[in-house]
């Protein structure tokens, strides 16, 4: 049903800059089992060997229609191949790359002990995470001192509390999020 759309979006992409269409990336997902997370590129090829985060919306690795995915969070579509996969679920903690799950605690690498998903309420705390990362002097060492653990805390938090009702406001929320941003 949605193959109209991606086809769409892969010509954009082709038309806007070199490389492929899609762009996948080793996350962590359940019991830190390693996955390849599907989204569609929306950077220079290349872009992630410079650094893993994006840091502002104004990242000159992003391309000009990968700029008008990211805020309307089209390049995350893809994903759904992750959810019939069963990598991923609609609602859950954002899977993270290897690199920063090194740094969790103990306890943080709760957030592992369930499926990760396309939205969680840590998602809809920072959807300005990229813009909080361009006013730090260290955006790396800021992510993974400030923003990884708050996101980290929502996360577990929501784990201790889930539920139907909360997973269909999750969803519901990020979908109202993404429309205010036209």
């Amino acid at each position: 049903m949605l193959l109209p759309v991606f086809l769409v979006i892969g010509a954009l992409i082709s038309f806007d800059s070199k490389g492929g269409v899609i762009y996948k990336q080793q996350r962590v997902g359940l019991e830190g089992k390693l996955f390849g997370l599907f989204k569609f590129r929306t950077m220079r090829s290349g872009s992630d060997k410079q650094g893993l985060l994006t840091i502002g919306s104004a990242d000159d690795r992003i391309t000009p229609i990968g700029l008008w995915l990211r805020k309307y969070k089209l390049d995350e579509f893809l994903q759904l191949i992750n959810i019939f996969k069963g990598d991923m679920s609609f609602v859950g903690p954002r899977p993270e790359v290897p690199k920063y799950v090194l740094h969790y605690t103990l306890d943080q690498r709760k957030v592992l002990t369930v499926k990760p998903g396309l939205t969680d309420p840590a998602s809809l705390a920072y959807l300005n995470e990229s813009d909080l990362l361009a006013q730090a002097k260290d955006p790396e060492q800021y992510y993974i001192l400030y923003i990884m653990p708050a996101k980290l805390d929502l996360n577990l938090s929501y784990i201790e509390q889930q539920n139907l009702v909360k997973d269909i406001s999750i969803i519901l929320r990020t979908i109202g999020r993404i429309m205010q941003r036209r």
